[in-house]
């Protein structure tokens, strides 16, 4: 088989005219993306334009009202809520503005925490969060409780949590909004160094061209609707 005869992959994570709204308000109107394997994604857009609520349901937290999101060419919308939670688990990763992590657990417990729930042994889920937390350079904070961590400290330990069951996409929602800029561009560094070598897909939301900058490629959200300006001639 010759090079040009080589088939060309679908997209890994794609929306289809995505509709979604909140009573009588819509938050997204025909929205249509798509992003395949390996690729850093930025989202972007201002406050209000639906950008989050796109997000959402490409990771199959919210349900559209309207079209279709699939997952390595698989409806993903039409999938059950516990086998949406089970790729929540096990093929997607989350990374959100203030960590969300479980201030009662340790460093170590967080990160172990996907494992665990997906039913992977307790001595194979810590040695899996030591090894992302020495990856990390947080190894010797691992017994610590969240609430002693500062706030670059806590999005790393994010990064290993969302990274520790080597998903096929993580999901970034304003990962460096509540981060001064120096330490939010340090996180963006580790979150995008990390995903290449894992060849980890990233979906990034943000408002902030600095973090777009580290992306692929960027859509742009306005009004519930995407626009790519590569695609449109905008950027070229």
């Amino acid at each position: 088989m010759t090079v040009d005869a080589l088939p060309v992959p679908g997209p890994l994570l794609e929306a289809r005219s995505v509709g979604r709204s909140y009573g009588r308000t819509p938050a997204l109107r025909e929205a249509s993306l798509s992003v395949t394997a390996g690729e850093i994604l930025a989202i972007m857009g201002p406050s209000g334009s639906g950008k989050s609520t796109l997000l959402h349901c490409l990771a199959g937290i919210f349900t559209p009202d309207a079209g279709e999101v699939r997952f390595d060419g698989r409806r993903l919308d039409t999938l059950s809520d516990a086998r949406r939670s089970e790729l929540r688990r096990t093929a997607f990763g989350f990374v959100f503005q203030f960590g969300q992590l479980v201030p009662e657990l340790t460093v170590a417990d967080n990160v172990a925490l996907p494992l665990l729930l997906g039913r992977a042994g307790r001595r194979r889920a810590y040695r899996r969060a030591d090894d992302w937390l020495e990856r990390l350079e947080l190894d010797g904070l691992r017994g610590r409780r969240t609430g002693e961590l500062s706030g670059g400290q806590a999005q790393r330990v994010a990064i290993a949590r969302a990274l520790v069951t080597r998903p096929k996409v993580v999901f970034a929602d304003e990962p460096t909004g509540a981060l001064d800029s120096l330490t939010g561009e340090k996180v963006m560094e580790l979150l995008v160094g990390l995903a290449r070598q894992e060849g980890t897909t990233v979906i990034v939301v943000t408002h902030d061209a600095r973090v777009a900058a580290c992306a692929d490629r960027e859509v742009i959200v306005r009004d519930g609707r995407v626009t790519d300006p590569y695609a449109s001639g905008v950027l070229r």
